[in-house]
């Protein structure tokens, strides 16, 4: 890579490193601003769920509309939302506040993650330079997340306010690089009509199913609401494939589903996510509920699987080379099988030395799953395409972890609590990520049988 190449990989990774941190620092930071502004536990959920609501059920539409109005405006543009709506979070006194900033920061970044995907993807020669710089994009945004949780334990100390004034600064170092940076010549690729009841149905589905996942972790109270919420998302979601049908100019292209490694790399992203959010979830709960540990003793816990920070542009790159996506891919979800089993065999008096290999495993195993899944989702598609499949992978990975968080949250309740619930729950991160392995590996059989192609995976 040129060395104008280097520093827009960097910005837009700094984009992504934004994002995770942006999730992580809220969730430490989540039972403090509970105390201090007086919130019931009904409130302080939408806090965390309005971002993934957000999130999700836009991705999908920001994706297409890179493609369709630019990726660069679409880019610089949901960055200073992200960011004005970030530090509107920070000066709330009221929680209804907090969930308004929320939901519009994960909208910002249902747009701007997509763009900044397709960006790469359009802009570095696919094989191993568009390979390598997919890597290190997605490591980066796992490793946000990871350091995030530090980061947030660290800053709550000094005042809850500031784990959304952190984002602003980092964003506003980010937007001024990005604008000299960035090319201009990333316009639109795609001229025609915009597909207006199709985003509609659209982003009402995504919504209204997201919501409806997040509703699990009530259990069975309400649970006709929950049926009526995902019913009503399933309609429009078969409303919004008939629209795109008959459309001259379809908000996405069906088609696309139908290539075999772009639906197989979605699904895996949904199912590691899914466990991996699933997990980090009720490792936190375990910590802190039951062994008595403190918000920045439980982060500090998780910084061991930002190793995938290192490994991700070092180690992974040559893996993917030698061997292909899906053997890396197969081996990650391995990994990730053998991480979750272990933790089921863990007690109240196990100590922090014999967690650490199965915290080392779970960032090793993101670190070799997630990038080559990235890789996956996009190779092959077409430049005018690009910002669908990145909408497309990252709603996939928002509806994981909205389903792998609402789902061990839920288990955990309808056991009843303490030590048995907490590793009855943990089986659901554990069937998931079996699920992956079995996906992946019946990918590697389909690819060892068919016609052999020029590059790996």
């Amino acid at each position: 890579m040129s060395a104008r190449s280097r520093a827009l990989l960097l910005v837009l990774c700094g984009a992504i490193f934004l994002e995770g941190i942006d999730i992580a620092m809220l969730a430490v930071a989540i039972p403090t601003i509970r105390a201090e502004l007086g919130l019931s536990t009904g409130t302080a959920a939408w806090v965390v769920s309005g971002y993934v609501l957000g999130y999700a059920g836009f991705t999908l539409l920001g994706g297409r509309a890179a493609d369709l109005l630019g990726r660069r405006r679409m880019f610089l543009s949901w960055l200073v939302v992200f960011i004005g709506f970030s530090a509107l979070g920070g000066l709330a006194t009221e929680g209804w506040m907090l969930i308004v900033s929320r939901f519009v920061t994960g909208v910002a970044s249902a747009f701007m993650t997509p763009a900044s995907m397709s960006i790469i993807t359009t802009s570095y020669p696919e094989g191993r330079q568009r390979n390598r710089a997919l890597l290190i994009f997605a490591g980066t945004a796992a490793g946000g997340f990871s350091i995030g949780l530090v980061i947030g334990g660290l800053l709550t100390q000094l005042g809850w306010r500031w784990v959304f004034y952190a984002p602003v600064l980092l964003g506003g170092m980010i937007l001024l690089s990005a604008v000299r940076l960035i090319p201009v010549g990333t316009t639109p690729v795609r001229q025609g009509g915009f597909d207006l009841p199709g985003a509609m149905t659209a982003a009402g589905a995504m919504l209204l199913l997201t919501y409806g996942i997040v509703r699990l972790e009530h259990g069975l109270a309400q649970w006709h609401m929950t049926i009526a919420v995902l019913a009503t998302g399933l309609l429009l979601a078969a409303l919004f494939i008939r629209i795109e049908q008959r459309s001259p100019s379809p908000l996405v292209r069906l088609g696309i589903l139908r290539q075999a490694s772009v639906a197989r790399a979605d699904l895996g992203a949904l199912l590691l996510l899914g466990g991996f959010m699933g997990f980090q979830f009720m490792v936190t709960l375990y910590l802190q509920e039951m062994r008595g540990w403190s918000s920045l003793e439980t982060s500090l816990t998780f910084l061991v699987t930002g190793i995938d920070v290192l490994l991700a542009p070092t180690v992974t790159p040559p893996l993917v080379e030698r061997y292909g996506n899906a053997r890396v891919i197969l081996s990650g979800f391995l990994l990730a099988t053998v991480a979750y089993a272990l933790f089921l065999w863990f007690g109240l008096g196990s100590g922090y030395l014999m967690m650490l290999p199965t915290l080392l495993l779970t960032g090793v195993a993101f670190a070799l799953a997630y990038g080559p899944l990235t890789i996956a989702a996009t190779d092959g598609v077409v430049a005018g395409e690009q910002g669908l499949a990145g909408g497309l992978l990252h709603t996939a990975t928002q509806f994981g972890a909205a389903v792998g968080i609402a789902a061990v949250t839920a288990v955990h309740g309808w056991a009843g609590g303490g030590l048995d619930a907490f590793r009855v729950a943990l089986v659901v991160p554990l069937m998931m990520a079996l699920t992956g392995l079995v996906l992946s590996a019946t990918g590697l059989r389909q690819r060892t049988r068919g016609p052999k192609v020029g590059r790996p995976g």
